[in-house]
């Protein structure tokens, strides 16, 4: 995930952790954790979101879907 958002020139570890928390799960939170502790909160931010819309998404799928 570094060299992608180096390459596109982000340089805010805010976004930098949202980014990783969105696309990956504990282990790449634990790697923000390493670069930036800001990173690293903001990832867990972005994975807490993540579960929580998944969490209140998928029964209203499923429901749909019958």
């Amino acid at each position: 995930m570094t060299p992608l958002v180096n390459a596109l020139g982000v340089r805010d570890y805010r976004a930098r952790g949202f980014a990783v928390g969105i696309a990956s799960h504990g282990i790449g939170t634990a790697r923000a954790f390493q670069v930036d502790p800001v990173a690293g909160r903001f990832a867990g931010i972005a994975i807490g979101l993540k579960v929580a819309m998944a969490a209140l998404v998928v029964p209203w799928l499923v429901g749909v879907m019958r």
